[in-house]
């Protein structure tokens, strides 16, 4: 039996927690089919490519008229010759995704127009509209599409979404009955939809608000009061998370492991590490993922003692560690200064993955050894682990600082990559705002963001100027900073020839 959780006081004793999957008690949504009732027949036109100056011209009228009279503005789009295809349409919505007036007022051409909506178009406005906080406007559509028989389990998402992110409590809770008005009935695998996805964008209190209101309709489960769960740890709220526990198992449901470890991963989040021990030991079935949450968090805080005390518990009880929890110990021995000893346990291991890796570069890194990193790259990508774009984050912040380098040479001063890269990728306004932060000294210049730098240039420019780049870097002896930027140029030419070539094959197809 599982007991009742109060958070605001010390934990209590769990007797037991399985690892279950909601087995006869929970279904993931996905299991479920909405009873919708049929839609009209609306084929979608084939995939046929917009015109793009047929598209510029369209949203240059509806930019510059969209406050005209809507009988003009019929008359000038009327004039312009293109074909209305959904494509078209869904190219119109991504132009202006935050302005509603210029995609409705398009909704409204296309009505006098031989052109029926699908529910990929009337989402995609729908989501335009709900994004531009039109709250008004949203529920006319919503009606609207609910008599056009094309409500999707998205246009739910999309639209409880925008009006819990407004605050607009009693408009979700009617949504679900205007949409059972339309013949779409009360479903749990919906709601599970829905709940999942606030819980997801961190409004966890409006799902429950939500859950609670339509409880007489539509009886919630496992899954339902999960999502609840993981939804208010990510809030940091534990209490309310407990509340959910204490309901979950009063009506008989299970608490799976993922509920217990979300829990714990919290705590420790919040630094109330003895809690979050606590709940650990009153587990009796521990599995491999728990330990894992467990150590990687003792080593992070730099409790390596304790993490030893964990791991060998876990080999005691029969569970092999695997390279997760390896790589977390090799970062915590490094983090203490242990370094034969962590090498000893990467050497140890048959098949390193790129969370060993991941784990020596991040401790030797912590050292300041940006060298001795850069070799354990250069041996990954030897030994065949492909690195990912964090393994280029952290060596370019272990090789320039958090704050990038800003030297007297041009060639590897990276305000001035920065920059030129902000200007090609079309933000001309972000990069403006960066040099005026540069140029006034006495404001401090943020954290360079390595994630947009490498970003805006992951395209064919992108391998030119990362080849260029290593050559410049080699040049003034920046030699580890060259392989890292001419592999990362390697890597991008292959995606761009992999790209290419699958581009060739589709129209080969076609």
């Amino acid at each position: 039996m599982i007991r009742r959780l109060q958070f605001h006081s010390p934990l209590t004793r769990i007797s037991s927690v399985h690892h279950r999957l909601f087995h006869s008690t929970t279904t993931n949504p996905s299991d479920y089919n909405t009873p919708c009732p049929p839609s009209p027949a609306t084929t979608p036109d084939p995939l046929t490519p917009v015109n793009p100056s047929h598209l510029l011209r369209v949203c240059t009228i509806l930019y510059q008229q969209q406050d005209s009279p809507e009988s003009r503005l019929h008359t000038s789009l009327s004039r312009c010759d293109f074909d209305l295809t959904h494509e078209f349409f869904l190219q119109i919505c991504n132009k202006f995704p935050y302005s509603w007036k210029p995609v409705y007022k398009f909704h409204k051409f296309s009505q006098t127009q031989t052109f029926n909506h699908t529910p990929v178009t009337v989402n995609k406005m729908l989501d335009v509209v709900g994004k531009s906080r039109n709250i008004d406007l949203l529920w006319d559509l919503i009606n609207e599409i609910g008599h056009s028989r094309l409500v999707t389990d998205k246009t739910y998402k999309i639209a409880i979404k925008t009006l819990a992110s407004a605050r607009e409590m009693k408009k979700c809770v009617e949504f679900f009955h205007v949409m059972n008005g339309f013949g779409y009935g009360y479903n749990l695998g919906t709601l599970n939809k829905v709940i999942e996805t606030l819980c997801g964008c961190k409004l966890a209190e409006e799902a429950k608000h939500i859950v609670l209101k339509l409880k007489e309709w539509i009886k919630p489960d496992g899954f339902t009061y999960k999502c609840l769960i993981r939804g208010f740890c990510d809030v940091g709220d534990l209490v309310e998370a407990s509340k959910i526990w204490n309901v979950m198992v009063d009506e008989g449901f299970d608490v799976d492991i993922d509920g217990v470890e979300k829990m714990m991963e919290t705590l420790f989040k919040t630094n109330r590490f003895d809690e979050a021990m606590k709940l650990f030991q009153s587990i009796d079935d521990l599995g491999l993922s728990t330990y894992k949450l467990v150590i990687h968090w003792m080593c992070k805080k730099g409790k390596l003692g304790h993490a030893r005390k964990v791991f060998d518990e876990m080999r005691e009880r029969g569970i092999q560690p695997d390279c997760t929890i390896l790589g977390s110990l090799i970062y915590g021995f490094l983090s203490n200064g242990r370094i034969r000893e962590a090498y000893n346990i990467a050497e140890s291991i048959e098949r390193p993955d790129i969370s060993v890796y991941h784990g020596l570069i991040k401790g030797l890194l912590r050292l300041k050894k940006a060298n001795e990193a850069t070799n354990v790259f250069r041996e990954m990508i030897r030994r065949g682990c492909e690195p990912t774009m964090h393994t280029y984050v952290m060596l370019l912040q272990g090789h320039l600082g958090k704050r990038g380098r800003k030297g007297d040479d041009p060639l590897i001063n990276f305000d001035t990559i920065f920059v030129g890269g902000l200007v090609k990728a079309g933000k001309s306004l972000e990069a403006s705002k960066y040099v005026e932060r540069v140029m006034n000294r006495g404001v401090e210049v943020p954290r360079f963001d390595y994630n947009k730098f490498l970003h805006y240039y992951s395209n064919e420019e992108g391998v030119v100027m990362f080849e260029v780049m290593s050559k410049k870097l080699r040049e003034v002896g920046l030699f580890d900073l060259g392989d890292i930027f001419e592999r990362y140029g390697q890597k991008m030419a292959t995606r761009e020839k992999r790209r290419e070539r699958d581009r060739s094959n589709s129209q080969i197809v076609t």
